[in-house]
């Protein structure tokens, strides 16, 4: 395993499916996991935006700090739109809209362009997810909550594994049957010299199957283990008695193909009004409360909800062992990416 500045290059690397056998295989996970999944936590599919209003509030600022690409369209008096980044806030206004009510949910194909995102073996500027939202009552609030929604979804990732491992003999399951939790505090008490990235790496080496729990809050360093914008996850109410805040999370696992942590899900509890408040006036965006989505957040209009997204290209280059992510999405990379690539019997589409 070696590593060229982002490029980390598996020894001895070779596909393990052509690319039409790969093609096929794309098919058959996606159609498995998605009516998997969907059935485990009860949930609808319905069709989504590629872009919003720019303005409205609705688009995704994801760490915070990324811009979305936007254009004019001339036809609509030259009203300025915005490609999704995800689509975390527009499922929630959605729910109520289109008259979902408890406990229905609803999934999409999701579809987003993030310009700002460095390339490497994960990261391309393409992302396609399936994103779900569901409605949870004002009791359902709590890491318990939580903690079922995330099995439900890791349940449909390792069934998935084991279907297409029995339709492909030379791959052979290596996700654990359960999935482990953990905070970010506590994960900082385990490793406290180490970097969050580092952390990442050391715990899914030894648990494989990662649910870290309160991602944006400060931690007791004074440091985030990652940023989360404000007005999605509620990553600041106090969940137990220790003093640990947040409702939201990421799911990694272990790959060995890269010897890396692999995030393949982000999800959480919604904001609710008082958290929304908080969470912006510790950013500084309280600004954010004149836009359309965050005013009827404020108002009551809007369910209280959980969700997230889970990377259609990350399952599939995880249950193909893929060595980059470029191998199952046709995407643009630097040059030098594509050479190194090539030489090391790894093919972009």
């Amino acid at each position: 395993m070696k590593a060229d500045n982002s490029l980390i290059i598996p020894d001895n690397y070779g596909s393990t499916l052509d690319i039409a056998e790969t093609e096929n295989a794309i098919k058959t996970i996606k159609d498995y996991f998605q009516n998997s999944f969907s059935a485990n936590l009860g949930l609808k599919r319905i069709t989504a935006p590629l872009f919003v209003p720019a303005g409205s509030g609705l688009n995704d600022d994801l760490n915070g700090v990324e811009k979305p690409v936007s254009f004019s369209v001339p036809c609509a008096d030259g009203l300025k739109v915005e490609i999704v980044q995800s689509l975390a806030k527009w499922k929630r206004v959605a729910l109520a809209e289109y008259g979902f009510v408890y406990p229905e949910g609803i999934y999409t194909d999701m579809n987003a362009i993030r310009p700002d995102e460095n390339l490497d073996n994960l990261h391309s500027i393409y992302v396609d997810q399936w994103d779900w939202e569901r409605i949870i009552l004002p009791e359902e609030r709590n890491l318990d909550y939580l903690r079922d929604m995330v099995t439900r979804i890791y349940q449909s990732v390792k069934s998935t594994e084991d279907h297409i491992c029995s339709l492909y003999p030379g791959f052979t399951p290596f996700l654990p049957p359960d999935i482990y939790f953990i905070h970010a505090e506590e994960l900082l008490e385990m490793y406290p010299d180490r970097t969050p990235a580092e952390r990442e790496y050391l715990i899914t080496v030894r648990e494989k199957a990662v649910f870290i729990i309160g991602i944006g809050c400060e931690l007791s360093d004074g440091l985030r283990h990652d940023s989360r914008a404000p007005d999605y996850d509620d990553w600041i109410s106090l969940n137990n008695e220790k003093g640990y805040r947040g409702f939201n999370g990421d799911l990694l696992v272990y790959y060995p193909v890269l010897d890396k942590a692999f995030e393949l899900s982000s999800m959480g509890i919604r904001v609710d009004r008082e958290s929304l408040a908080a969470q912006l006036k510790m950013r500084g965006e309280m600004h954010k409360l004149t836009l359309g989505f965050h005013k009827r957040l404020m108002n009551n209009q809007l369910p209280l909800t959980i969700g997230g997204g889970i990377g259609q290209s990350r399952l599939c280059m995880l249950f193909l062992r893929k060595a980059h992510i470029g191998e199952i999405q046709a995407g643009i990379w630097p040059d030098e990416m594509i050479r190194l690539c090539r030489e090391n019997n790894i093919i972009l589409l």
